[in-house]
């Protein structure tokens, strides 16, 4: 469902990631672990096509980020770790907009809307403008804005940032959910117990490599995740 291969981009004198190739499957959750700064964030913006890159390729179910970006876009979707939204908007007019935005039919729209922001506890909220709303709040309208078309790649920035527990849990359903349905999730995160129960594969990278990759029990082993990240961390300094 993502493919990239030898992905190398560069910030002025600054190599952001340097060669590297990952490849997800439809059906799986795929985590993205590193320090501040090791690539993470990058790799993500330019598998969804906000970011040109120098070299290699990227492919979304088969087709060229760089060659057909729009097509791409319609098939995944993207979740920075601080989305943007349209504070004026009501909740549901924001997730209507999106709704719009992906050709979603009516009886679509109104299915995945219920379903998801009662899952969220938001539904009650949706009539309210998005700038009366806690952070947590508009991380869940995020959420669903990101989930409820259904796409084939879900691309998340630290998404279980100012969700509390009870959210972080539906999302993680959530994303259990759609891999079920043939899709595929790709998210970064510091939270490395969530990753090390979550997660079907783990890719670490570290000052733009990559640095290990694979089956969660097999990047870990017969030790923590966390203990794993912070031998090769120390490695890699």
């Amino acid at each position: 469902m993502l493919k990239i291969e030898h992905l190398t981009k560069i910030y002025g004198d600054k190599v952001a990631v340097d060669d590297l190739s990952i490849e997800i499957k439809s059906g799986e959750i795929y985590g993205f672990i590193g320090h501040n700064g090791a690539g993470k964030t990058t790799t993500i913006k330019c598998s969804c096509g906000l970011l040109e890159f120098e070299q290699g390729e990227i492919y979304v179910d088969g087709i060229s980020v760089k060659e057909n970006p729009l097509e791409c876009k319609k098939i995944l979707s993207y979740l920075p770790d601080n989305p943007d939204l349209y504070d004026f908007m009501p909740g549901i007019k924001y997730l209507n907009f999106i709704a719009d935005i992906y050709e979603m039919t009516a009886e679509e729209r109104d299915s995945q809307i219920h379903k998801l922001s009662d899952m969220f506890g938001i539904t009650k909220d949706l009539a309210q403008p998005i700038n009366n709303y806690s952070h947590g709040m508009k991380q869940k309208l995020a959420l669903i804005s990101a989930f409820m078309h259904k796409p084939k790649l879900v691309l998340l920035d630290e998404p279980f940032v100012g969700l509390d527990p009870v959210a972080a849990h539906r999302m993680k359903e959530e994303m259990r959910s759609a891999c079920k349905e043939g899709a595929a999730v790709f998210f970064s995160t510091h939270v490395l117990e969530v990753a090390e129960k979550l997660c079907d594969k783990i890719a670490i990278i570290s000052g733009g490599k990559l640095i290990a990759c694979g089956k969660t029990e097999d990047v870990k082993g017969d030790v923590s995740l966390e203990d794993v990240f912070l031998e090769l961390e120390d490695k890699n300094v």
